[in-house]
């Protein structure tokens, strides 16, 4: 059973920082790449990062230069650091990996700028 398990969601003051983290259990994990997506009110799901298996990453243009997406292979763990935090980065965030054609979500994780 494929599971993800984010946390490290919270408020913080536009210009701050907040680092998530999502562990994985349910697969050999250092085989498939890993992707934060975020859903902010009224809006559609969006991608924010992906991480391939051998570390190469990809962001939205709304994060580059503000977000690290990275992986512990060890930990079954993939991060997103994000720094100088903007209201409009507001979201509940997922992580998620695919398996073929499944995809698999965790729970979310909650992340308010606000001052």
């Amino acid at each position: 059973q494929v599971q993800l398990v984010e946390s490290g969601g919270g408020l913080v003051q536009p210009g701050g920082s907040l680092r998530l983290s999502c562990v994985i259990s349910g697969i050999r994990f250092s085989l498939y790449a890993m992707d934060w997506y975020r859903q902010a009110p009224g809006k559609q799901r969006e991608l924010v990062a992906t991480i391939a298996r051998l570390g190469a990453t990809n962001y939205a243009d709304s994060v580059k230069g503000r977000f690290t997406i990275s992986r512990d292979n060890a930990k079954n763990t993939v991060y997103l650091q994000m720094n100088s935090l903007k209201p409009e980065d507001t979201a509940v965030y997922y992580c998620n990996t695919k398996l073929g054609s499944t995809s698999y979500w965790g729970q979310g994780t909650q992340v308010t700028v606000s001052s």
